[in-house]
């Protein structure tokens, strides 16, 4: 339906308007009835609807209608498969649309900063780039329901401590790089309809007000058309957030900055045109909404639980499975331990919490697929309210491991361990879970850990277990999930979307994170995740990538359809990938690129391309990628946008970040040629990596050789200095500023001289 939306905006009030850009309560806009714009519902996500009856709250704390609780982002990411999280999209479009809701708040963008983030579990990955391919999907799954999504929590929202005030200090490179670059594909391809503002700050600015993160970056110059909501309570300033580019503060602020904005207008310090460009953005949504609003929407309970299950099925990653213990034989007793078992962790706590339609319990799903219910045996093992050891729990657990053939030891992270709100303090798992599996391995060696989690765990028991399935938060159907995966009527395929470092201390941000005060610095730059282990040489617990089969692949026939491109191009790589094993199976095709050579510090390699792939037995398939400037650039400070420089680079397949199995290298010359404003102060070394001046300082420096091997010792520098005295030397003008030429010529170049230099080098 067509509306003339600035003819509505020309019959409000000056109120009026001010009144649409704050709730009207805590999870409803403003309507106004005499114009017929209807006051419309956002409310909670992203892995499931939370759509609050009664009171409200944004910490979960009151129930709500039940919903179907899928996977948290930790684990969606872990499945690699866009097409799956796409379909998880439409179905929690449907359940909006059967909600009444208008925009589900979600997804998670923000990187993975720290494993300590209570919060990790709703985000997707360490790497920009799949955690805004995850983003792009989810977000069109939704919205092609007619529903709208909001993604989360832009920007720099990496840790819960201090998460009100904390002002994130982060470098522009890394800015781009890293923290921005997860939001500008999703931004770009698939239009969020609303983007949440965070709490915290950004390099001094709070998120809500920061005119260059939500004016400059995400309209300006990523053309978001949507309106821009603020965490709920992150308002800081209205009226200067208002003016940044905030058009929506929640939840309601009962008028009060609703006066703050009309008092600003009418006394000149804001303009009614800002006012009038943000009530446009959020009267756009609500219509949008409006009119692909479907009357009396239903939804299938039993097919979204049935696509829940295939989904957890395929977030979960097997880590570890020595001696191929996994899958399950029927027939075998099983010993299942751990309170987990009955009482799973499925998600995490906070805002996003959802009251699941139905839960499958692990315990008695592993008795439906087991050949004989009575061959299963339970141990509850371990209080999950407490961290101490029950030694009667423990010897019961260790007299039930042995009568059985095989133990499955449930273990994670309770809800009081990681959530909303707070962060962890180290990463470890409750004592008396890791003394459990100690204490079991002594009299059972088949042993299976099964993970309930929402972000990574120190292993100190890593021997004990001779298979590991990270099960991370699975949502409702996880139990069912688990017993198919361990008995093998699913072949997993989840591969790590975060390292797991040995210890705290080996992540790149552990000397900087939290902060201190109300200020965190991102000094390890560009340097997170896999990104740092790759460069210090620091070896994870597993890395970024990671995933085990039950079946076993192989990889042939790289193949670059041209050697030589320009930035301005395209290229397009093909791989051949074969299951060799005796089950299907579906394996993630990974592609780095990695710069041979670079002026600036780079990464050694990157994630820029990959591609889920199911496979029969002894069947292959060719997958193509398709890589363009931005997959060999990195953010030029100086220059302000994305630079390739000119040279080498790696084209990388992989299992994981750590297993690349095939290479080919290619030539990419750059279309921008950055050209340094030369002065007294510029290095000769930056001159002689210019084309066009190297050859007027290569002329020069010859001609002052002699007198530079005067000035080391003599008039032969090979016979003063020994060998390799002439690279010495050249190594030491390498750093020397054009300034210094007059002393190293004994006086030859003047002041005159060398201005004139200068401006022949400003003129190439």
């Amino acid at each position: 339906m067509k509306r003339d939306i600035h003819a509505l905006i020309a019959e409000m009030t000056l109120e009026e308007k001010a009144g649409m850009c704050s709730g009207a309560g805590f999870w409803h806009l403003k309507g106004i009835e005499r114009l017929g714009i209807p006051s419309v519902m956002v409310t909670d996500g992203p892995h499931g609807l939370r759509k609050q009856q009664g009171e409200s709250d944004h910490l979960g704390v009151f129930k709500s209608s039940p919903a179907t609780c899928f996977p948290s982002a930790a684990g969606m990411a872990s499945s690699w498969n866009r097409e799956l999280i796409g379909q998880v999209g439409v179905a929690l479009g449907e359940e909006c649309q059967a909600e009444d809701v208008a925009v589900l708040l979600g997804p998670g963008g923000n990187i993975k900063r720290s494993p300590l983030c209570g919060r990790n579990f709703e985000y997707f990955s360490e790497d920009p780039y799949l955690s805004s391919e995850m983003a792009t999907y989810h977000i069109q799954g939704v919205q092609s329901q007619g529903v709208g999504t909001s993604l989360k929590h832009f920007a720099v929202n990496n840790q819960e401590y201090r998460r009100f005030g904390i002002d994130a200090i982060v470098d522009e490179r890394t800015l781009r790089e890293i923290y921005l670059a997860s939001f500008e594909g999703a931004i770009k391809n698939a239009q969020p309809w609303t983007v949440m503002s965070a709490y915290n700050k950004v390099n001094g600015a709070f998120a809500s007000e920061n005119e260059y993160l939500l004016n400059q970056v995400l309209k300006e110059e990523w053309g978001h058309e949507g309106f821009v909501v603020t965490d709920w309570g992150a308002n800081n300033e209205r009226v200067d957030g208002l003016a940044a580019g905030q058009e929506l503060e929640m939840p309601a602020s009962d008028g009060v900055n609703d006066r703050k904005i009309v008092k600003a207008i009418q006394n000149g310090q804001m303009s009614e045109e800002v006012l009038d460009r943000a009530v446009e953005r959020i009267l756009r949504i609500i219509f949008k909404y409006v009119d692909q609003k479907k009357p009396n929407a239903e939804f299938d309970l039993d097919e979204h639980h049935r696509l829940a299950r295939h989904v957890a099925g395929e977030t979960m990653v097997l880590l570890k499975n020595e001696d191929h213990l996994l899958p399950l034989a029927k027939g075998q007793k099983l010993a299942v331990i751990g309170s987990f078992a009955q009482k799973p962790r499925y998600q995490g706590g906070g805002s996003s919490h959802v009251n699941p339609t139905r839960l499958d319990i692990p315990l008695e799903e592993i008795k439906k697929l087991a050949d004989d219910p009575a061959s299963v045996i339970y141990a509850q093992g371990y209080h999950l309210d407490r961290d101490d050891s029950d030694a009667a729990l423990v010897e019961e657990a260790k007299q039930a491991a042995l009568a059985a053939d095989v133990v499955v030891i449930f273990a994670g992270l309770p809800d009081r361990y990681e959530s909303e709100g707070y962060d962890r303090k180290h990463l470890r798992m409750p004592a008396n879970q890791e003394q459990l599996i100690a204490e079991i391995s002594k009299v059972q060696s088949q042993t299976v850990v099964i993970l309930m989690n929402g972000s990574p765990i120190e292993m100190p028991w890593l021997a004990h277990a001779k298979s590991i399935l990270e099960a991370y938060l699975g949502g409702q159907a996880t139990g069912g999930a688990i017993a198919d995966l361990l008995f093998g009527e699913v072949n997993p395929s989840g591969k790590l979307a975060e390292s797991f470092p040995i210890k705290l201390s080996d992540n790149p941000s552990f000397l900087f994170f939290p902060g201190e005060g109300n200020r965190v610095e991102y000094r390890e730059g560009i340097f997170v995740g896999y990104r740092y282990y790759d460069k210090k040489e620091v070896v994870p617990l597993f890395p970024f990538g990671h995933g085990l089969s039950y079946t076993t692949f192989e990889y042939s026939n790289l193949y670059i359809d041209r050697k030589e491109i320009k930035d301005t191009n395209t290229v397009n790589v093909q791989v051949t990938v074969k299951n060799i094993g005796t089950r299907a199976g579906k394996e993630t095709v990974q592609l780095y690129v990695s710069d041979i050579a670079s002026t600036v510090v780079r990464p050694v390699k990157e994630l820029k391309g990959f591609a889920k792939v199911d496979l029969q037995p002894k069947e292959s398939k060719t997958v193509s990628f398709t890589l363009d400037k931005r997959s060999f650039a990195y953010y030029n400070v100086e220059f302000k946008d994305w630079h390739v420089e000119s040279g080498d680079f790696d084209i990388m397949i992989g299992r994981s970040s750590a297993d690349i199995v095939l290479s080919e290298r290619i030539y990419v010359e750059s279309s921008v040629v950055l050209k340094i404003k030369v002065d007294r102060n510029t290095l000769i070394a930056d001159l002689l990596g210019d084309p066009q001046r190297a050859p007027i300082i290569q002329g020069l420096l010859h001609n002052l050789q002699e007198k530079m091997d005067g000035m080391f010792g003599g008039d032969n520098v090979t016979q003063s200095l020994g060998e390799g005295a002439k690279d010495m030397v050249a190594e030491i003008m390498n750093v020397v500023p054009l300034r210094m030429l007059s002393f190293t010529s004994k006086g030859e170049i003047s002041d005159q001289l060398l201005d004139n230099l200068i401006r022949q080098l400003n003129e190439c």
